[in-house]
């Protein structure tokens, strides 16, 4: 009869095992840790781009305004209230 071997976990095993399940949890933790922050992200982006659209749609409505008030018919009203004559040639453009 051969004698049955009494298997016991050596010190080294115990220690590979160990930082086995130890860089597992820190590889899950980290996984989560990172889809959290990616998650966090992403929404601040959302964030921003709703922001950008609304200053955008601002933007377009004062320059709406600003093409209403500076039409000639609106100047030459303007003009008229004040009891001024229109002179075309005094008038400067300035652009961008």
């Amino acid at each position: 009869m051969k004698k049955a071997k009494n298997r016991r976990i050596t010190k080294g095993e115990r220690f590979l095992y160990s930082s086995i399940a130890i860089m597992l949890f820190l590889v899950m933790f980290i996984q989560i840790y990172s889809a959290a922050s990616l998650g966090n992200l992403k929404m601040n982006i959302e964030k921003l781009n709703y922001q950008v659209s609304s200053q955008e749609k601002k933007n377009e409505s004062l320059n709406m305004k600003i093409s209403e008030l500076t039409a000639y018919d609106n100047i030459k009203g303007v003009v008229s209230e004040m009891g001024l004559s229109y002179n075309y040639e005094n008038i400067i453009i300035i652009d961008k």
